[in-house]
């Protein structure tokens, strides 16, 4: 396993002209790559990002169609590279549609999907109202994925606040764990670089998270700060707060040092009996 590797995090502004989101992805991650990166990262919503449901349903496609899939795989070849693109909106059952992450190898081939689990359903309140279930589908398991680097895990977005599946994925293996998202720029100033932190330090793993950023249109607003985190719970790279590239070089040897100095993935206990418990009422006296 290499335990050195250079990252290449992509901040875009995602809107509906679907070609000019194509063409400033592409160019972000040639960039990345000119800075040597041999991972490169782009957000979720790669290609489209529109609350608009007639422009969703005449543009989103099946997979087998999806005109940005093809262009920024036969990238990777060309440049040789591993990519993860954050995630794209594939056409599903009836109306819905997938919010998808792709893993591509240098040979330009898919290496694994993953299909957003936690949809984003909340009321913040000032008129901010979000309804991801109304127009995706979620999915139904995770996804661990085999690399030089070792096992990396897969998450989009508003799965970052679930933190079970972050130590679901640190305790099969995962010595990297990718946060492809669209946070709004007012959830983002309060909890982006908290809860990103958070998993890394829980899981003592790197935290590889980039995300859109601006104006979007249709009041959508995004917070950036694409961030790589390492075990320890630092940030090596911040990408600000308009797009760009940010690189960051991982010792991956960090995980098993820092997993052995605090190995709390080997602590859990077991809380099934205090969970029985609660829901029948009972009092549980420690």
């Amino acid at each position: 396993m290499t335990t050195t590797l250079r990252v290449g995090l992509v901040q875009l502004t995602t809107g509906q002209d679907i070609g000019l989101n194509i063409e400033r992805a592409v160019a972000g991650i040639r960039a990345a790559h000119a800075q040597g990166a041999a991972f490169v990262l782009t957000p979720e919503a790669t290609s489209i990002y529109t609350d608009d449901k007639e422009f969703a349903r005449k543009n989103v496609r099946v997979e087998a169609e999806d005109p940005a899939l093809p262009v920024l795989a036969a990238l990777a070849a060309e440049l040789k590279i591993w990519l993860l693109i954050g995630s794209l909106g594939i056409k599903g059952d009836g109306e819905k549609r997938w919010n998808r992450s792709f893993l591509i190898g240098p040979d330009g081939a898919i290496v694994a999907r993953y299909n957003k689990i936690h949809l984003f359903d909340v009321e913040l309140g000032e008129g901010r109202s979000y309804r991801e279930s109304n127009s995706y589908q979620g999915g139904d398991h995770g996804t661990l994925v085999d690399s030089p680097w070792g096992p990396i895990g897969l998450t989009i977005c508003y799965d970052l606040r679930f933190p079970q599946l972050y130590r679901a994925y640190a305790k099969a293996g995962a010595r990297i764990i990718t946060v492809p998202a669209a946070f709004t720029k007012w959830t983002g100033e309060a909890h982006w670089h908290v809860l990103l932190r958070a998993r890394a330090i829980e899981t003592g793993a790197f935290i590889l998270a980039p995300g859109q950023v601006g104006d979007h249109g249709g009041g959508r607003e995004t917070y950036g700060h694409s961030l790589v985190i390492d075990p320890w719970g630092r940030i090596l790279a911040d990408g600000g707060d308009a797009p760009g590239v940010v690189v960051a070089d991982l010792d991956l040897a960090m995980v098993d040092e820092v997993r052995g100095k605090i190995p709390s993935l080997n602590h859990d206990v077991d809380f099934s009996m205090t969970k029985a418990a609660v829901e029948s009422g009972q009092k549980v006296v420690a």
